[in-house]
């Protein structure tokens, strides 16, 4: 049996800022995207992260917020009432960029660590689009990555216990696409990384 052609993966490093710990009560407030790099059967390639991004601020969706959530991203809640796109356009405009983007390919979301980002994402996408670019699994964690060839155990792992040369030389600031983009320079070194030799 011939073997089947499989696509090659575009990995989209995502980073979303929300009002709280969970989709549905809590609304997510930002939304920032960069194009991290292909893998196909030859390997990695990394990508410019600030060549092919995305970044929308939305409108919340719900009333309740926990202050502390809130204070991470710095951004202002009232102003969003107001300003802030409309979720179900900018999730359709994302949905858009993302289909654009991944031509020919199989986009994947990556965060660090996914799990929250992508609980966030997934839920607004099926809720406001009805459908996922990445499918239900199209998701992977950078922690999850570093620790397996790390060999550590994934609670053991923290940005701080990385060696230096993994890390991006840009800072965190919890704004959406500022993280997006350093995100996808960490992962592009995670791919590159042979890992651990012990």
């Amino acid at each position: 049996m011939p073997a089947r052609r499989v696509k090659p993966s575009l990995y989209i490093s995502v980073d979303i800022e929300a009002d709280g710990p969970i989709p549905g009560p809590y609304s997510m407030l930002s939304l920032g995207a960069a194009v991290a790099g292909t893998q196909d059967a030859d390997g990695f390639t990394a990508a410019d992260p600030e060549r092919q991004s995305f970044y929308r601020e939305l409108r919340p969706i719900g009333e309740e917020f926990v202050p502390e959530a809130l204070a991470v991203s710095g951004l202002d809640r009232d102003r969003l009432l107001s300003d802030g796109a409309e979720p179900a356009a900018a999730l359709a405009e994302f949905s858009t960029w993302v289909r654009e983007v991944a031509v020919g390919a199989q986009p994947v979301m990556c965060g660090y660590p996914a799990s929250y980002d992508w609980m966030f994402l997934y839920w607004y996408l099926i809720r406001f689009t009805g459908a996922s670019p990445f499918g239900h699994s199209g998701c992977l964690d950078m922690k999850t990555l570093y620790a397996t060839k790390a060999r550590l155990p994934l609670r053991a792992v923290a940005k701080g216990t990385m060696p230096r040369e993994l890390l991006s030389r840009r800072r965190h600031t919890h704004h959406a696409l500022d993280d997006a983009i350093e995100q996808a320079e960490l992962f592009a070194n995670l791919m590159a990384w042979p890992g651990s030799s012990q």
